[in-house]
């Protein structure tokens, strides 16, 4: 049964995989790391990525992603799209995989140029390859087969294709199953919240595995159960490499706890396993992102990564929401509707163009949505709280200092899960910004309950202001502000909290 927030959790798969493959592409090779070594999104690392950058393990699942957004079945010749985006952007890849490269090069000298039996000889070069490396087991299909999580249909049929995207590079039993059964375990935490890897193996024993590979994969969960992520240091093999992550996962918190730093926690471990850390962290982010959401992700991480084809978070999310509503809704029109309209339109509410300093920062600006049209000349920075178009924010304000916060004005619990964890991060990434020197605009849509929680919160945690002053001065000088009960237990929680510390 699909829970509420279905659509967060789709958009944590690609935002997930994109943020563990960016915090652990600076200490690929290395470790495995002390338990208190500080993991950051640095960038850096043997192949000099920029902070934030995502590595080829994002880089490949973004051309899955588009063909799963489609709605077309993600199979065979539907698959030569991905393939021959996949050599185009090979030619300039910092970092390409041994088997990959070998496969997508030989299929590329067997087509000399006609992409019209791409997806055949991409098959026929992996066979290939196999057969002269019969033990060639790699990660490199499971670091890209999240998106296959979002494909709306039962579990078996999500385990036999992304099974089949495995086949085009890495055709070893091992890499097969492996994707069989993280992307069935994905499906299986987007629709329903929860990290359950024995549903994604039950899925994969139905086409995929025989007795016996079940068996011996039961052996393996057990495996990654009992021991911490440092303990599969050969996790250039896809079966260490999902042990490694999914034992970063099992023993970084619980689900049960609802407890969205477990989110960090688990992605920090993953890279302090060492070894392949990007891979690692990106197959663990994947997961724990379905089940998540992308709200339980740090603004700053959202914030941060980018990489091939010159994406950013935004675009992740658009294409994640696209692809599970499209398999939800087949045949639907989305390109109108959030996440893809280039303008949210909000013309029939009152209020949107309320623009005001904040009444202890005057480097914060707090507003509606209209505030994005006439924006004051010297914001430079934008945390948006409601949902808006592509186009909205205007082109003055750098990609990296737009950020948009998963937050919905209703207090009811199932709305926002984790709304003392939201706040918290959008009131500190005002602070942020500030500290950069930047001036900031704040708004939701009418600066009625998102606005003045976020700017009360941010003066409590950060200006030294008591929330109840901060609450009562934001709301004065916001026209319709009116915080939901929840938002203001919220703040207050987390305010007397920060005191008690």
């Amino acid at each position: 049964m699909k829970k509420p927030g279905h659509l967060d959790r789709a958009a944590g798969v690609m935002v997930g995989l994109a943020c563990g493959d960016a915090l652990g592409a600076a200490y690929e090779f290395g470790g495995p790391y002390s338990a208190d070594m500080p993991v950051e999104m640095k960038g850096g690392g043997a192949f000099g990525w920029q902070p934030g950058e995502w590595t080829d393990d994002t880089a490949m699942a973004i051309p899955l992603l588009e063909v799963v957004d489609t709605g077309e079945r993600p199979r065979d010749r539907n698959l030569r799209p991905a393939v021959q985006q996949w050599i185009e952007w090979m030619q300039d890849a910092k970092d390409v995989g041994n088997q990959t490269s070998a496969v997508l090069g030989e299929a590329e000298l067997t087509v000399t140029g006609d992409f019209h039996d791409l997806d055949t000889a991409v098959l026929t070069a992996a066979r290939e390859f196999q057969e002269r490396f019969p033990d060639a087991a790699g990660n490199g299909s499971l670091m890209r087969t999240g998106p296959y999580g979002l494909v709306g249909q039962d579990l078996e049929y999500v385990a036999k294709t992304a099974a089949g995207q495995s086949e085009l590079t890495h055709p070893h039993h091992d890499a097969v199953a492996a994707c069989a059964i993280w992307s069935a375990t994905i499906s299986h935490a987007v629709d329903t919240g929860e990290l359950d890897i024995r549903k994604g193996l039950e899925a994969s024993a139905v086409e995929v595995l025989d007795d016996d590979s079940r068996m011996l994969w039961i052996s393996r969960i057990e495996e990654a159960e009992a021991y911490p992520p440092e303990h599969f240091t050969r996790n250039g093999w896809v079966v260490q490499a999902l042990q490694g992550a999914w034992s970063s996962i099992v023993h970084s918190g619980s689900r049960a706890d609802n407890d969205p730093n477990h989110v960090r926690r688990a992605l920090e471990m993953a890279v302090r396993g060492g070894g392949d850390t990007d891979t690692v962290a990106a197959i663990a982010g994947g997961l724990i992102g379905a089940a998540y959401g992308v709200s339980a992700f740090p603004s700053e991480w959202k914030r941060q990564i980018h990489g091939w084809p010159g994406w950013r978070t935004d675009e992740l999310i658009e294409h994640a929401v696209n692809a599970t509503r499209a398999w939800k809704e087949p045949g639907t029109d989305f390109d109108s509707s959030w996440p893809s309209t280039d303008y949210c339109d909000y013309s029939d509410w009152q209020a949107i163009d309320t623009c005001v300093p904040h009444p202890h920062d005057p480097g914060v600006y707090l507003g509606g949505i209209g505030a994005l049209d006439r924006l004051s000349s010297d914001v430079d920075a934008v945390v948006s709280l409601c949902r808006i178009g592509r186009q909205q924010v205007p082109d003055s304000i750098a990609r990296e200092n737009r950020v948009s916060v998963w937050l919905v004005d209703s207090d009811q619990p199932s709305d926002n899960q984790y709304v003392d964890f939201t706040l918290t991060e959008a009131a500190d990434m005002v602070a942020r910004m500030r500290q950069e020197g930047k001036t900031v605009l704040l708004h939701c849509v009418q600066a009625h309950s998102r606005t003045p929680a976020v700017g009360a919160l941010y003066a409590a945690r950060h200006l030294g202001v008591a929330i109840d002053e901060a609450l009562r001065e934001v709301n004065t000088v916001l026209p319709l502000a009116n915080p939901n009960p929840a938002f203001v237990a919220a703040i207050r929680r987390i305010a007397n909290e920060g005191e008690e510390q």
